[in-house]
């Protein structure tokens, strides 16, 4: 448990929620859009499944985690434990949630975890991101322009290969 914070595998029962989270992470990109509410939300619906399929797709083996504070879901965490990396899939915290030190608690805590297991932690993030300079901050660092994506990385406990020992 990390600030607090709790964790539990997701469930099908879930879905109500983490869809409500997936649109809450798209509000100040759409809210420009000409679109009705009901056009907005079937975007939104449609864009979550596909997302979802995305992931699974992708990262089988990965953990889907619900984040939790005073027993109530706030959040997602999805996370994929490679040989020599961990690879954040997905965060995202409910609106009421963010700005509350949360979103840092779960970031050291998997970089944490990274040093005790020797490896890395990557992520993929929008550069609009609002939480792009969070990242910054806690010492990611951009390895790769993916356009709309920047691949982030922090070294975790990876050895520096650009420091030597004599």
């Amino acid at each position: 448990m990390v600030c607090g914070l709790g964790f539990r595998q997701e469930v099908e029962a879930d879905l109500r929620f983490l869809s409500a989270l997936y649109a809450s992470t798209r509000v100040e990109e759409l809210a420009p859009v000409p679109w009705s509410t009901e056009q907005k939300a079937a975007f939104l619906a449609q864009q979550f499944q596909a997302q979802r399929s995305h992931y699974r797709q992708y990262y089988p083996d990965a953990s889907w985690l619900i984040v939790e504070h005073a027993n109530a879901a706030i959040g997602r965490l999805y996370v994929d434990g490679g040989p020599q990396e961990i690879r954040i899939i997905d965060i995202a915290l409910m609106p009421e949630a963010r700005g509350k030190g949360f979103g840092t608690a779960l970031l050291e805590d998997i970089i944490d975890e990274a040093i005790s297991a020797g490896k890395s932690v990557s992520i993929h993030v929008e550069r609009m991101n609002p939480a792009l300079s969070l990242y910054r901050r806690l010492g990611f660092q951009e390895i790769e322009d993916k356009g709309v994506y920047l691949l982030m990385e922090h070294p975790g406990g990876q050895a520096d290969p650009t420091h030597t020992i004599i």
